[in-house]
Formats: C-alpha cells, structure tokens, sequence
C-alpha cells in the first residue's frame, strides 16, 4: 500500500511538473524580456564616452569589450531590470547599463565612398556636403526613403540606405 501511494505522489508531481513546463521557444530562438514596455528591437546611441559591454545582465558578468565613442549608435535587442543586450553595425552582441545608453537618435554612414548630404529629399536637389563612410551623424528626420541628418555643422538629406540606425520603413521627425 505504501509503495503505491509513493508511486501515485511522484506520478502526480511529474504530471504537474510536465503541465508546468508548456512554454517552450523554437531551436535557437532565445526569449524576449522587455522591462520597459518599449518595442523591441529599437535604436538608441551611447551616452557615454566609455561604456564596458558585458557578456550578461549584471557587473559580475565579463567584460566581451569597450566602445569608446560618444553617439554611436546600437540596437536594444532585449531588456533586463536596468541592462539591455544591445547589437551593433558588425552583428556583435552583449549587455550594457542603461546610464550608458541615450534615446538619441544617431546614425552610422555605409559604403565605400563618400554619401552626399542634399539641400532637400530629393537626388536632384543640390549637394551640401559629403560624408565619409563612419561618420556618425544625428538623425531628426526620416520619411520614405531620406533621413535629415546633422553632421559636421552641416543639415541636410540623406539616403536612408546609405544609413545604419534606421529600420527601412520607420518614419520619425
């Protein structure tokens, strides 16, 4: 009798267990934590001068590396408490405090060459200035397919394509 309760008790424990247990995530599809309500994934920039990206949510995690550049922009992939796992322009990934991190919006210049900044959003309109691949600029508008950036005391338009730090079809201003 008591060898079939014990049975009977484990069977109802693995059963709770198991019913416990219906979450479950697709092969190599990691979970999303959002603490802020904010969409996810989103842009921002670095805040600070120095911002050490770690391997977890948490200064007990190892440092993976160090920006040290004001204004660079990053993509916030994930959230936890204070820390979000952010993605930079190269697809590399890690944590970062968020005192570390500004709602400024911030772009990076693609290509080989130099990418004209125009007078207006449009091809045929007159050319201000030309941006070096790496330059990072501050966008404050993005509708169809220009950004107006500012960059080197220059305003201007962009092309969006020619930008990191914007999704294809976001519209700010």
């Amino acid at each position: 009798m008591m060898i079939c309760l014990r049975v009977l008790i484990l069977a109802l424990g693995l059963a709770v267990f198991a019913g416990g247990a219906g979450v479950s995530f697709a092969k190599d599809e990691e979970p999303r934590f959002n603490s802020t309500g904010l969409a996810l994934p989103r842009f921002v920039s670095l805040a600070a001068e120095e911002a050490h990206v770690r391997a977890g949510p948490a200064t007990r995690y190892p440092i993976k590396w160090i920006y040290k550049k004001r204004g660079l922009p990053v993509e916030i992939i994930q959230e936890f408490d204070v820390w979000r796992k952010i993605r930079d322009r190269d697809g590399d990934e890690g944590w970062l405090h968020k005192s570390l991190l500004s709602s400024r919006r911030n772009v990076i210049v693609l290509g080989e060459e130099a990418v004209a900044i125009r007078s207006q959003d449009s091809e045929n309109s007159r050319t201000i200035a030309r941006l070096q691949p790496g330059v990072i600029a501050t966008a404050s508008e993005c509708k169809k397919a220009w950004c107006k950036i500012t960059a080197g005391g220059y305003e201007g338009w962009a092309e969006r394509k020619s930008l990191w730090g914007i999704y294809a079809t976001e519209e700010f201003d």
